[in-house]
This record gives C-alpha cells, sequence and structure tokens, in this order.
C-alpha cells in the first residue's frame, strides 16, 4: 500500500475482516504538530463483490443450478468453496430452493468458523427432446400434482 508521504508498506489483512472495516497502521500516518510522534494510519478495506459467493456475516450463501436428473434422483455433485472444492449430496426429490448447509466452510475468524449455505436452482435443458416431453406428458395424465393450492388458484 502507498501512503500519502510516498512511503509503501506491506499491510496484513486478518482473516475475517469484513466489508468496510478500518486497518490500523500504528505509527504510520502523519505528524499532527511539528516535532510530534507519527500519528496511526488508517485504511478502509473494501471487498469486492463475488460472482457467486455472498457473505453475510461469517455465513458464506450461493445459490448452484442443478440438473432435472439431479433433483429427482439425487446424487452428488462438487461445490466450490472459499475453502476449496468439496462434495455435496442432493437427496432425491429435492425442489429448486432447497438450501443445504456446509458445516465449517464459511469465514474463519480464530476458532469461530461460518457455515456455506448453498442454494439449488434446478435448471431445464436448453431443448426438450421428445423423450423428455412424453415422459412428463405421461406421468402429468397419471398424477394429480398440486402445487398452488395454499395460494387459492387452481393447479
Amino acid at each position: 500500500l502507498k501512503l500519502k508521504n510516498g512511503k509503501t508498506v506491506d499491510v496484513k489483512i486478518p482473516a475475517g475482516v469484513k466489508d468496510k472495516q478500518q486497518i490500523r497502521l500504528s505509527g504510520q500516518g502523519g505528524k499532527s504538530i511539528p516535532g510530534a510522534a507519527k500519528g496511526d494510519a488508517l485504511i478502509e478495506v473494501r471487498i469486492k463483490p463475488h460472482t457467486f459467493y455472498r457473505r453475510d456475516g461469517d455465513d458464506i450463501h450461493m445459490e448452484i443450478p442443478i440438473t432435472i436428473d439431479e433433483a429427482i434422483l439425487g446424487g452428488s455433485i462438487s461445490i466450490p468453496t472459499i475453502w476449496g472444492t468439496v462434495s455435496m449430496k442432493i437427496p432425491k426429490g429435492t425442489s429448486s430452493g432447497k438450501r443445504l448447509r456446509l458445516k465449517g466452510k464459511g469465514v474463519h475468524q480464530g476458532k469461530k468458523k461460518g457455515d456455506q449455505y448453498v442454494s439449488l436452482k434446478i435448471v431445464l435443458p436448453e431443448t426438450l427432446d421428445d423423450e423428455l416431453r412424453e415422459a412428463i406428458e405421461g406421468w402429468r395424465e397419471r398424477h394429480n400434482y398440486k402445487v398452488r393450492e395454499d395460494y387459492g388458484v387452481d393447479g
């Protein structure tokens, strides 16, 4: 970091620092009056938003897409965390919006560890082939599947 006086200093950013948090650089500021000791320099940390992670305190939140077959049949998928990639089990019959927790995969501050919450989003294939369309049409004809009754509408 280059200070106003032109001096360059290395700044250690502590684990778990928050956006807009200040770090004090002891004795690195200017003098308030001639002959006095130098004051402290204060720097404000700005954390750039991430493409898919969102921080809330010590917890990390993200949304990850899953396929229709992963939602229906379940399975394991790879999940990126700030600590590296981990495997996460998707339960059979998972709906979009289901939130799963990866314990201890959030921000670490000393012994305190946040969690990572993963919200699942079912993404359909770009093109629906005849096989999938016919399978779903046949299934719909055989089942009375209603999801909006609590909203006072049909279907």
